[in-house]
């Protein structure tokens, strides 16, 4: 089945526009045009789409994703680079979560300061709670 760029904006919930820059930008070279030079787009160029947008939000940039749609391209003599970029981003990803859940520790400290906080009608109360106090040092003290 083939769809038209207003369909595909349907249900990726990506613009037309954006579609077609990635269009030009050569992140889907397999879509094809017909005679009145319309986008027809099948099911493999949603199945793209959805991995382009899977590693947009890793983080992979938008020139990284077409060299790896060119080594796509070029078949299975690119297999092991194609395995490197996914490894590659998988740590990439991996620290990026490790930093959030560093960030989440932190904002999780401050609701139970500030709950503690109102709690007792005044902001100083590490007195009140060594265990705020600690986990402050812990959280805060350095970089």
């Amino acid at each position: 089945m083939a769809y038209s760029i207003g369909q595909v904006a349907q249900l990726t919930g990506l613009s037309t526009h954006t579609l077609r820059y990635y269009d030009k930008y050569g992140l889907l070279p397999k879509v094809q045009k017909n005679s009145a030079g319309l986008r027809r787009f099948t099911e493999d160029d949603l199945n793209l789409l959805n991995l382009i947008e899977c590693l947009k939000s890793t983080g992979l940039k938008l020139k990284d994703i077409r060299h790896y749609i060119d080594l796509m391209q070029q078949g299975e003599r690119t297999l092991s680079e194609r395995y490197q970029i996914f490894l590659k981003q998988k740590q990439s990803l991996l620290l990026r979560q490790q930093e959030l859940l560093r960030n989440m520790e932190k904002l999780d400290f401050k609701i139970r300061y500030y709950k503690t906080a109102l709690k007792y009608g005044e902001a100083n109360v590490y007195k009140k709670n060594k265990q705020l106090a600690s986990d402050r040092a812990r959280l805060f003290a350095k970089f």
